[in-house]
């Protein structure tokens, strides 16, 4: 999404400096032309030569290079985003008050592109009214902040400062850059991960499912401009982007409540969940002991969230299941998307190496409800949410 997009990075002296260094290869590897400014300040934390090399272009430091100007107005009108990261409390007052005493900043002022700002610093100094009196003036400019993360910072404290992280710029930058916006104004709601069917307060039943493909589908979808809620089951997955609201659920039953609740304003629902399909009758209030040599357990049907949501469906909105199967593959899949009033089925067979659960690929059928088939080989989860979202967009936006 950023192949060609010209990116200029102004990097300031704070230790989140380091951290350039991932992005810059990130931004390459995604087809970015990449160009960095050093304040002086930040070559304490950041060697040039690194970063030159990654970027494939000379690194910029100085207003001059061997008695030769070093052309500000040309960066500034060059690039398609001014990206200054990270962005520190000195070089953030200098930007509120007019002051340009560095190629950096001269840059800046110059620009004639969009400018994104990564803050880092203490949490003391972020809290500063001066600091927050500054950075909503470089707002009123114009400019859009990333906002900090809280964690452990450079003095060792915990709290509010650190700059994004390398993952959570590019997915704003792609944002900013690369999305052609198809989904926007569209209320999405995804589903994603497997559900735990308590046994006991040790056991549980569950299955393989990771949540990798629901959180995929999750972020393109937000990619391409739409409101997205990520509905969850356990997962040790995280977002890269801030923006989707992600709720997360242990339950089936939880699923099924959250869903239920979110349904009315969805335009495109996408379960993507590995639900499980039975729980226990009886949950055990304390661990069950080894006592047996054998031990049954009576179970029940899970709600149908699929199938519920099937039975409420209106005409607006846009229904995606998910079926994952070992045999009798695309007849069982076209059965359940008879049954469950769905729009399309994405397919899965666990006879596809590589593929399903666990795995960073995936190989996927969509069926469609004509009774005609798109099959799409083996792709990273990232590419195959890209495919499945193309997909939704044709339909929704025809």
């Amino acid at each position: 999404m950023l192949e060609n997009k010209k990116i200029l990075i102004g990097i300031t002296g704070s230790i989140a400096a380091y951290k350039i260094i991932s992005l810059t290869r990130l931004l390459v590897r995604e087809g970015a032309e990449v160009r960095i400014i050093l304040s002086k300040a930040a070559t304490d934390f950041v060697p040039s030569l690194v970063l030159a090399t990654l970027s494939k272009n000379p690194v910029l430091q100085d207003l001059t290079i061997q008695d030769e100007w070093a052309n500000h107005v040309e960066l500034g009108r060059w690039a398609d985003v001014f990206l200054i990261a990270p962005l520190t409390c000195n070089t953030l007052a200098k930007m509120a008050c007019g002051i340009c005493d560095n190629l950096l900043l001269a840059s800046y002022f110059s620009a004639t592109c969009p400018v994104v700002l990564a803050p880092a610093m203490d949490e003391d100094m972020w809290h500063h009214p001066a600091t927050k009196n500054n950075i909503k003036k470089v707002q009123e400019f114009g400019n859009t902040i990333i906002n900090v993360n809280s964690g452990e910072l450079a003095s060792g404290l915990f709290g509010e400062g650190r700059m994004a992280e390398p993952e959570e710029i590019l997915t704003f930058l792609q944002v900013k850059l690369g999305s052609s916006q198809e989904l926007s104004g569209k209320n999405v709601l995804v589903t994603a991960g497997p559900t735990y069917e308590p046994i006991d307060p040790v056991r549980f039943i569950g299955n393989h499912s990771s949540g990798k493909m629901g959180f995929a589908i999750a972020e393109q979808c937000q990619l391409m401009g739409a409101n997205v809620t990520l509905i969850t089951g356990p997962t040790s997955e995280v977002l890269k982007h801030t923006n989707i609201n992600r709720i997360d659920v242990v339950t089936a039953n939880e699923m099924f409540q959250q869903s239920l609740n979110l349904v009315e304003d969805s335009d495109i629902i996408i379960m993507s969940a590995a639900v499980a399909d039975y729980s226990p009758v009886v949950v055990a209030k304390e661990k069950v002991k080894k006592s047996q040599k054998e031990w049954s357990l009576e179970l029940t049907k899970t709600k149908d969230i699929l199938a519920s949501i099937g039975a409420i469906k209106k005409h607006r909105q846009f229904l995606v299941g998910f079926a994952l199967e070992t045999e009798n593959e695309q007849e069982n899949a076209f059965q359940k998307l008879v049954n469950k009033n769905a729009d399309c089925i994405i397919l899965n067979s666990l006879k596809d190496n590589n593929s399903g659960f666990g795995y960073d690929t995936n190989k996927i059928t969509i069926l469609e409800k004509s009774g005609s088939t798109i099959e799409f080989s083996l792709k990273s989860k990232k590419e195959v949410a890209k495919d499945i979202v193309s997909y939704i967009i044709s339909k929704v936006n025809v």
